[in-house]
């Protein structure tokens, strides 16, 4: 007897249609020195701030960091095909390490063949890193589609970040103006994004050795504003601002 409502047992397989525990926005650009990537620590239960203290910024090998918006357990599968790799390049000991760009090859390839199997990974994975001398920066979304360029963003920051950045960014900047400038659109992405919160980690990658990724902190805020101040609606209402 089967119950109202489930599967015959020979339904077809199915799979996970979205995402469940979340991250949102992750922001990165090129500098003098390297690749420097931000994002917040929040992960969402849907619209319930459930988690303030995952990392989304993850370093990969020697000369690679990436980071992801999207479902963290799928996040977290991702890293597992990573380390995997990274294991058998250590084991054949040719001499040479993955770089970069091999491992932004590897996950457009390993997305776009989840996807195709209509069972993708729920990311977007924006890849860094510098080999040879040369900078690399590069995403991979969950369809395997990708590209590079010198700035990018994930998530809402495409929409509020974006704009900052191709303001503001050059191709010489210093390491603190480079985080100057991810501090700057992340405090907009605090304001305006109700998926953030105001808990940062800043990640960097340059030739000097394998990535870092910082301790949490808090960017300035600025509540004082003069229509912060005076309330749109009336006294007696309930209102809004």
């Amino acid at each position: 007897m089967e119950l109202p409502g489930a599967l015959p047992n020979n339904a077809p397989r199915t799979h996970t249609t979205q995402p469940i525990l979340t991250g949102t926005s992750v922001l990165a650009v090129k500098y003098a020195d390297g690749v420097m990537m931000s994002s917040d620590t929040l992960a969402s239960y849907g619209g319930l701030a459930r988690f303030s203290n995952i990392v989304r910024l993850h370093p990969v090998g020697d000369n690679t960091l990436i980071g992801c918006t999207g479902d963290l357990s799928d996040f977290d599968q991702v890293k597992r095909h990573l380390h995997d790799l990274i294991v058998e390049d250590f084991c054949a000991d040719d001499g040479d390490k993955i770089t970069a760009p091999e491992i932004y090859s590897y996950l457009s390839r390993l997305l776009y063949n989840k996807r195709s199997k209509m069972n993708p990974y729920w990311t977007s994975l924006i890849v860094g890193g510098v080999s040879n001398g040369k900078t690399f920066l590069g995403i991979v979304d969950k369809l395997g589609m990708n590209f590079e360029e010198d700035f990018l963003t994930t998530g809402y920051g495409s929409h509020l970040a974006l704009p900052i950045l191709r303001n503001k960014w050059k191709p010489d900047m210093t390491e603190a103006e480079a985080k100057a400038l991810l501090d700057e659109c992340m405090r907009v992405l605090f304001y305006r994004d109700c998926r953030t919160i105001n808990k940062i980690t800043t990640g960097k990658i340059t030739g000097a050795g394998p990535a870092s990724v910082s301790a949490p902190y808090s960017v300035t805020t600025e509540w004082d504003l003069e229509s912060f101040k005076k309330s749109k609606s009336s006294g007696d209402s309930a209102g809004s601002w």
